[in-house]
């Protein structure tokens, strides 16, 4: 009896070590089969926008901004373009920059952009990107020497802000051809350090100092020019002051034609 007891014994053991067993390894195997917490499908990567409108300021800063970014968006949308606003720095860099149509400087002031960032857009110009600088972008990177190569001249001051009238210089330029020879506009007459036109540029309006008060620059007044940056392009507008002014029909056409310009390198 003792001896069947303990043959009994033995076999009940090894049942109990195997059925361990069995259910250790069942365990693994469902740890493998069915992940421990759900998995979130992959995202598809979203492509950068092509139109890049940088509305960063590090000085005076514009109320006009936003409608002057939600207008660009609008008329790069007429244009075929997706486009997106942001007052990050880091958005400027050979990656960020590669594959877009077109970058803005939109009244930014002061220097807002990094030494890197810096190199990375004067890449991208040179490389045959285009870059649109509206009002007071004039007086923003005041010590880079390239963005001074580009504007040919500095931000020097304007008169308060008060009627006058633009006058339509190169009338076969697309950002020119849609506005009438004399415009009557409102806005603060910019004053530069030097004459752009010295520096080569391709001047497109002009303003007509006599009809308001503070011009010095007499009858040869640029307020908007444009040059060819090797392969790239580049376009400046003083224009745009007030929120008004990106609601206005021929400001927008003044807009809308320095795109095509722009985009038709």
């Amino acid at each position: 009896m003792m001896g069947e007891c303990a043959g009994s014994g033995g076999l009940a053991a090894r049942g109990f070590r195997w059925l361990r067993s069995w259910r250790g390894k069942r365990k693994r195997f469902l740890a493998l089969a069915v992940p421990s917490r759900p998995t979130r499908p992959l995202e598809p990567r979203v492509p950068p926008a092509d139109v890049l409108i940088l509305t960063r300021t590090a000085g005076y800063r514009h109320a006009s901004i936003p409608a002057g970014a939600a207008a660009l968006a609008e008329l790069a949308a007429a244009h075929g373009l997706t486009a997106e606003a942001t007052e990050d720095p880091a958005a400027f860099t050979a990656d960020g920059l590669a594959g877009r149509a077109l970058v803005v400087l939109l009244s930014t002031t002061g220097t807002v952009l990094t030494p890197d960032g810096r190199t990375a857009l004067e890449a991208y110009l040179r490389d045959g990107g285009a870059l649109l600088a509206v009002h007071a972008a004039a007086n923003a990177e005041p010590d880079w020497p390239f963005y001074g190569e580009l504007l040919g001249t500095r931000f020097a001051g304007h008169p308060p802000l008060q009627p006058g009238a633009v006058l339509a210089e190169d009338p076969a330029h697309p950002a020119v051809a849609p506005l009438p020879p004399r415009w009557e506009w409102t806005d603060e007459w910019y004053e530069y350090t030097s004459h752009p036109r010295t520096d080569g540029v391709r001047v497109l309006l002009r303003a007509d100092e006599d009809a308001y008060e503070g011009g010095t620059l007499g009858a040869d007044h640029p307020l908007a020019w444009c040059r060819p940056v090797d392969r790239g392009r580049f376009l400046f507008t003083a224009l745009g002051h007030t929120s008004e002014a990106y609601r206005d029909p021929l400001f927008r056409a003044h807009l809308s034609g320095a795109l095509t310009w722009l985009l038709a390198r």
